[in-house]
């Protein structure tokens, strides 16, 4: 039976991965471009990662993690508001559209 603490450190790490595997996405995205980019994908896991991230932080009750991780996860959430924004706007500005 898994317990309450290897269950949330079990997250933590979990949480962590996918936070840290932005960093790659956006590393083999960039080498593909020959430039410096940030996909969107890099956005989602920054997210995803980040708000597990809280979740592991406010049950360690940690006020310094949780702030950082609060602050992240209104940045990730405002760039992928940002994104979505830009592309209705280019599908309801598109001619094919009736």
């Amino acid at each position: 039976m898994i317990t309450s603490e290897t269950f949330w450190i079990s997250l933590g790490f979990i949480a962590q991965a996918l936070f840290s595997g932005r960093f790659l996405v956006q590393w083999v995205a960039s080498e593909k471009a020959g430039r410096s980019v940030i996909p969107v994908s890099f956005w989602f896991l920054s997210m995803g990662g980040g708000l597990l991230l809280l979740a592991y932080a406010i049950w360690r009750q940690d006020p310094v993690f949780i702030l950082g991780q609060s602050a992240g996860a209104f940045v990730y959430s405002r760039n992928l508001y940002l994104i979505a924004r830009e592309r209705k706007l280019k599908t309801e500005g598109s001619p094919d559209q009736p």
